[in-house]
């Protein structure tokens, strides 16, 4: 089911019972509405009591609408992993059944890459013991579910609350995600500011570097040479780039990398400038002018970001809590 309309678009998620799942990402900036419904069935109608009896195949989901320009797809599927057990094959906390089974359902192929690369992130991260049982699926017709149960926690906020305590999900949300629900940066906070924004907020040559893809000179900038451990972000937006573990001394005079912390949050563009062919790196979210990828890097990529230090800010592994990068202190912790 392909998306139609680029100013609004659609993600859907199974999460469990429905009710439990409209919360978290009303909250979200650039999220227009979430409705509660069924989906992936093959009957041609559902309503609460058929599917509750797990015999039609639909299974509980909400579905958003949002507008891309102000929320990416990958910040709501963020969202949805911190709402659920993705281990659990069986159901979702207190309810059975595969009508409360855990999947995502993709509208068009951007959208199954990307779940299909956060599924394997999150595999790969260590977080869990067992394998990751959300399934990741093709969009099918979607019933919304009756009135009673749109907007459940706002019109009953009580019995809400005592059911997401009872049937042990605040408890496995607070145990699995303490660590990062208070501190961790949402992808939708990385936005570019305004020209004069930054025109007082950046100094002259971190301007010219990031705006007007500039080249600052080399051994003649703040990160060429630091060891400290920490993270490097962009400095205009605040998105993590690059980690002190996969810095290197290239004797280039720039600071050097062979691994981006998410390969898919650095963008690259052909650059012919300098009567040459090179391919130049950016920022995704602050469209930061970063410097350029080289083939020549050390194991085990090959590849060399070579980083102007004017695009970045260095935040100590010490500090990364504090400055609201909790969740990738992860990052440092010994092999």
């Amino acid at each position: 089911m392909t998306q139609q309309d680029n100013t609004t678009q659609t993600a859907t998620f199974a999460g469990g019972c429905f009710w439990c799942m409209e919360g978290p990402f009303k909250d979200i900036e650039g999220v227009l509405r979430v409705v509660s419904g069924y989906i992936g069935g093959t009957e041609a109608e559902a309503n609460y009591e058929s599917v509750c009896s797990g015999k039609t195949g639909h299974i509980e989901a909400v579905q958003i609408s949002y507008d891309p320009k102000r929320v990416e797809y990958e910040t709501l599927i963020d969202t949805y992993w911190r709402q659920i057990d993705p281990t659990d094959d069986g159901g979702a906390f207190a309810d059975r059944g595969s009508q409360y089974q855990t999947a995502i359902f993709y509208h068009d192929e951007s959208q199954k890459k990307a779940a299909l690369a956060s599924k394997e992130r999150l595999e790969q991260s260590g977080k869990f013991d067992r394998p990751i049982a959300t399934v990741i699926l093709e969009a099918t017709p979607f019933y919304p579910a009756e009135d009673y149960h749109q907007g459940y926690s706002e019109k009953n906020p009580t019995h809400y609350q005592s059911y997401r305590s009872g049937s042990g999900r605040k408890a496995f949300i607070e145990k699995t995600w303490s660590d990062q629900n208070e501190t961790a940066v949402s992808a939708s906070q990385f936005k570019k500011p305004e020209k004069a924004e930054l025109k007082s907020k950046l100094k002259p040559l971190q301007y010219k570097v990031t705006q007007e893809d500039g080249t600052e000179p080399p051994f003649q900038n703040e990160y060429w040479d630091n060891k400290a451990e920490g993270l490097y972000v962009d400095i205009v937006s605040g998105e993590a780039l690059f980690s002190s573990r996969e810095k290197y001394d290239s004797k280039t005079g720039w600071p050097s990398f062979f691994k981006a912390i998410e390969s898919d949050g650095i963008v690259e563009k052909q650059d012919k400038a300098l009567f040459m062919t090179r391919t130049e790196v950016r920022s995704k979210q602050g469209d930061s002018h970063l410097g350029h990828l080289f083939d020549d890097g050390p194991e085990p990529t090959g590849l060399r970001y070579c980083i102007n230090s004017a695009s970045l800010r260095f935040i100590p592994k010490e500090e990364l809590d504090k400055e609201g990068y909790g969740k990738y202190l992860a990052l440092f912790e010994d092999q």
